[in-house]
């Protein structure tokens, strides 16, 4: 690859950076999220760089920072922070009562820019909830978007990478040394990726984790049903369903529920599975063949645009339903959002040649409603509107 372009990628500004960097020193604790490896730090970094304030980071993988943390108090932590003005504390999921100590600095230390890192909403979610009410700003990190992308060199030079993005996604690793894509994928979907779940005493078998994952990333797009994943993994449903919970809070996979307001047919209580990025999916599969050759570019597709389309609405803070919607009779909408008193239907074809005629049965039962064919000749729009 040429290295002027790989010095161009590794320079991709973050659509969140310039949102973060308007709410410094508002009192309030800066709390960032999002699946491991997207660039949560190098963000902050970039960031803390720009500001040019004396700061401290602290890492809550190193025994010695959990330490320097624990039943500490407020006068403790301005002894420890000194004349810094910003104080970054990464993996913050791994320190115990991270969100009290989170609460004494906003209260206490006034002058103080704090900013907690988390891979995990496993434990960081359930840490600072309480102690932060009212008193933290979260932000949520994906891989790195479409309109990212797009920011930086343009949606001609990006649209010329949607076969890359479709088979190796879009982590700044992958982005940044494609010719490592398949190893680094394979790395973090081997394990990485979900390394916070395998410390859990409520994950009894791993192995199992790996099956459901398997399991799943070939029913991208179907509705998926407890009872026939347990069947296929050899386990029970309780279990699949605590599992799938706790792959959601470590920012693996999410899901999409179904819209079902009007009819008696209409599916109620299946939900659709996708990953946060095409490349993860992949690499579980052990596939990273050409869109052109594959069996499953339907899949491809949507789990892509849904993917990034969740990055869209979360930087620019849409705030909407999103559901998916079928009929006992198979009448189908890939993906619907709701807002404004509209519902707005989508229905995904990689081939443009391709023609949908959304079904009179949800026309009729919600009249208040657009509907677009999103294919790879106009997915621009989808994308970045």
């Amino acid at each position: 690859m040429n290295p002027n372009l790989l010095l161009y990628l590794q320079m991709i500004v973050r659509e969140i950076e310039s949102i973060i960097k308007e709410r410094l020193f508002k009192k309030k604790a800066i709390i960032i999220s999002g699946p491991r490896q997207v660039g949560k730090t190098t963000l902050v970094s970039n960031i803390v760089n720009s500001l040019s304030l004396p700061h401290v980071w602290f890492n809550g993988d190193e025994p010695s920072a959990t330490s320097l943390f624990k039943n500490i108090s407020s006068g403790e932590l301005r002894q420890m922070f000194g004349k810094n003005k910003i104080v970054v504390i990464d993996e913050a999921q791994k320190i115990e009562n991270i969100g009290l100590t989170l609460k004494i600095i906003v209260d206490n230390l006034p002058d103080i820019q704090v900013i907690a890192i988390g891979s995990s909403s496993l434990e960081l979610g359930n840490e600072v909830n309480e102690p932060l009410t009212g008193r933290k700003i979260e932000y949520f990190l994906y891989p790195i978007s479409y309109e990212e992308l797009i920011n930086q060199h343009g949606s001609i030079k990006e649209k010329e990478q949607l076969s890359n993005r479709l088979i190796f996604g879009s982590y700044p690793e992958i982005i940044n040394h494609p010719e490592d894509a398949k190893e680094n994928l394979k790395w973090l979907a081997d394990s990485y990726l979900y390394k916070d779940l395998l410390n859990l005493d409520t994950i009894k078998k791993p192995s199992l984790l790996t099956k459901l994952l398997q399991a799943l990333s070939w029913q991208v797009g179907s509705e998926v049903s407890y009872h026939e994943i347990s069947q296929t993994i050899g386990s029970d449903p309780k279990t699949v369903e605590k599992y799938m919970d706790l792959l959601e809070k470590a920012y693996v996979i999410f899901r999409l529920q179904p819209l079902s307001r009007n009819l008696r047919n209409e599916l109620k209580k299946t939900r659709k599975v996708y990953f946060y990025d095409n490349g993860i999916r992949n690499a579980i599969i052990g596939n990273f063949n050409r869109p052109d050759v594959r069996q499953d570019i339907g899949v491809l597709w949507e789990n892509y645009l849904i993917s990034e389309r969740k990055k869209y609405l979360g930087y620019h803070q849409v705030f909407s339903n999103q559901f998916f919607w079928r009929t006992a009779q198979k009448q189908e909408i890939d993906y619907i959002e709701e807002y404004d008193g509209t519902f707005h239907a989508f229905e995904f074809k990689f081939n443009p040649k391709k023609k949908f005629t959304i079904s009179k049965t949800f026309t009729q039962a919600y009249p208040s409603h657009t509907f677009a064919l999103v294919n790879s000749a106009n997915y621009h729009t989808f994308l970045t509107s």
